[in-house]
């Protein structure tokens, strides 16, 4: 009984994991988690969940091969998640402003720190804001760090998160604005 009030208190945690991203609405939703296997160590407080794993919580939904979620003595959660072979983790989540804004990403590897609400994705990292189903701006680098609190992100082009000359280039594409049409 005990530690199935664990894995529920771990599962409960996911939701400060997950609820720091651009829709403030997310925070109150339910997480469910969906997986092929969950494992859960009490006294480190790890929950590992493998295999086609989906988080869903209010418009959040990711994906990932593997998740590893710990959780810090005061009760912050630290997410990450693995990409299957030769694929990609990925996050998709509704932005506050407007009713179709959306804003995703993919990497080989995605970390979610809930204490300072940092998303940090590694190796192959692309995230793309999304207006009515298009494109309206990408970002693609080995590492992005993204603040969900301040939407802010920078992008290198190593996955230790500094820039180095000869390390590849960074790419990004920004769609002019539509002009506001005054009445």
């Amino acid at each position: 009984m005990t530690r199935l009030l664990s894995v529920l208190l771990v599962l409960a945690g996911l939701i400060a994991a997950t609820g720091a991203h651009a829709e403030k609405a997310d925070r109150t939703k339910p997480t469910n988690v969906e997986a092929n296997q969950m494992e859960y160590d009490d006294v480190k407080q790890v929950n590992t969940f493998v295999g086609n794993v989906v988080l869903t919580r209010g418009t959040i939904l990711m994906k990932s091969a593997r998740m590893v979620v710990t959780q810090d003595p005061e009760g912050f959660q630290f997410m990450t998640m693995y990409a299957p072979p030769n694929g990609l983790a990925s996050f998709r989540q509704k932005r506050d402003g407007g009713p179709d804004q959306w804003i995703e990403g993919e990497a080989e590897r995605i970390e979610y720190d809930d204490k300072n609400e940092v998303m940090k994705l590694f190796t192959r990292a692309k995230m793309r804001r999304l207006e009515n189903g298009k494109i309206t701006d990408e970002v693609a680098g080995e590492y992005i760090s993204y603040d969900t609190r301040a939407e802010f992100f920078t992008v290198h082009n190593t996955s230790s998160g500094d820039s180095k000359p000869g390390a590849g280039r960074i790419k990004a594409v920004i769609q002019p604005r539509a002009e506001k049409k005054e009445n």
